[in-house]
């Protein structure tokens, strides 16, 4: 086999392994993703005293109202983006994963720590310029309260976006700079600490206890990412869903949406929808590792045998 088969081979492994991991991870991590949105976009200024249905007290209370103004399908809304964007999305986030591991040497015969951040890093801003699109449309999905049989289509709300605002910075393109900042920062964290203590860790013979050790690192790595990066991801969802006021841009900059909600709202309402998020990404974190690493292995033992 030639140098340049190898690569292609070892290319075919990681995009095909990393797209079954995503698309695995969002079907069964959606509905915590949608309600942490939810959480994310509702200010603290309104009334906790308030009549309206739409207000939610947390978790549970979001869940409840959810599913009796809106139905139970309203759990999957956005979820079209998110299906079509992951497969491919991730399938980039572990194949760029390897190769800025590469780059990010330095001169070392193996990995280090921040050989693997680095990478982690580069990864999740590759993977955050191709999805962001996916995610404007997300978030406007998720943002809408009709029943799930009354919103509009994942397609013509695209076609809405682009003919109202553009693909730029205003469109289908609104917060690329929250999401680059909120998928690098995650991504850092996650593989960094991931590629790192596993290879401290060592590894059991028993396939039990193996498969326990990656899922318990996997979900460790995706809680950590989860609480570093919240800020960024509470100004994105700001930015990218509807405004308080219609027609008037409150939140524009990431910089700007994270001072804007710490002045009027306190320290606490930047980690707004940190339990959804860490319930989503911890378990989600490591779904995606683990199918990652046991999908790349299958292939690779495959391969190797033609």
């Amino acid at each position: 086999m030639s140098d340049l088969e190898r690569v292609l081979k070892q290319a075919a492994m990681q995009i095909g392994a990393g797209g079954s991991a995503g698309f695995i991870e969002v079907c069964i991590m959606h509905p915590l993703d949608l309600v942490k949105t939810r959480l994310q976009i509702q200010s603290n200024k309104t009334s906790k005293l308030s009549s309206d249905p739409h207000y939610y007290n947390g978790i549970v209370d979001c869940m409840k109202k959810m599913y009796r103004y809106e139905g139970l399908t309203s759990f999957w809304k956005g979820i079209l983006p998110p299906i079509l964007a992951e497969t491919p999305k991730r399938a980039v986030k572990f194949f760029t994963f390897e190769q800025y591991k590469r780059f990010f040497m330095f001169g070392s015969s193996t990995p280090t720590p921040i050989t693997y951040s680095l990478a982690g890093l580069g990864a999740g801003i590759t993977e955050a310029i191709l999805v962001n699109p996916f995610e404007v449309v997300k978030v406007t999905l998720q943002s809408n309260k009709a029943l799930a049989t009354q919103i509009p289509s994942t397609w013509s709300v695209t076609r809405q976006i682009v003919r109202e605002s553009g693909l730029g910075s205003k469109g289908l393109n609104k917060g690329l700079t929250a999401t680059i900042a909120r998928n690098g920062v995650f991504n850092m964290v996650y593989f960094g600490f991931y590629h790192s203590v596993k290879n401290y860790i060592p590894e059991y013979q028993d396939p039990l206890l193996e498969f326990g050790r990656k899922v318990a690192i996997g979900f460790t790595s995706g809680v950590l990412g989860s609480c570093v990066n919240i800020p960024f991801d509470v100004a994105k969802s700001r930015i990218q869903g509807p405004q308080p006021t219609p027609g008037i841009v409150k939140y524009s900059s990431t910089t700007g949406a994270i001072l804007l909600v710490y002045r009027e709202e306190g320290f606490r309402a930047l980690y707004k929808g940190l339990l959804p998020k860490v319930l989503r990404l911890g378990p989600g974190g490591a779904i995606m590792l683990v199918v990652y690493d046991y999908v790349y292995h299958f292939l690779d033992n495959k391969f190797n045998k033609q």
